[in-house]
Parts: structure tokens; sequence; C-alpha cells
């Protein structure tokens, strides 16, 4: 039970982060606009000529798919 509540609560915060990684990506990427530096967050970097919201967007597809994957496993 505890699992499935503690994974559960992770596959959500990794939603949240999808979501706001995927809009710093995209107004990155296509508006070619720095989001974090309206949202008071600093200046945006980049690690080999890819923007890091970018790495923390694949960070939490991958949280989000072991998430899944670990609530549906049925040990």
């Amino acid at each position: 039970m505890k699992k499935d509540f503690y994974l559960k609560v992770i596959l959500y915060i990794s939603i949240a982060g999808i979501l706001f990684s995927g809009y710093l990506s995209y107004t990155e990427i296509f508006a070619h606009f720095c989001g974090a530096s309206s949202l008071g967050l600093g200046a945006c970097s980049a690690v080999f000529q890819i923007p890091a919201c970018v790495y923390g967007l694949c960070m939490y597809i991958i949280i989000f798919v072991l998430s899944l994957i670990g609530l549906r496993s049925k040990k």
C-alpha cells in the first residue's frame, strides 16, 4: 500500500515537472525566448548547445515512465 502511494506521489510530481520544463523548453527552442528569466529564475544556460531545460524534461519523462512501470508491476 505504501509503495503505491509513494509511486503515485512521484508520478504527480513528474507530471508537474514535465509541464514546467516542457513550457521552458518550448519557449527556449521554438519561441527563442528564455522563459526562466521572465519567471525570475535567472539566466538560461546551455550544455553542449542544448538548453538545460531540455535535460530536465528528459529526466522528468524518464521518472514518469519508471513510476508508471512501478505502479503497473504486480509483485
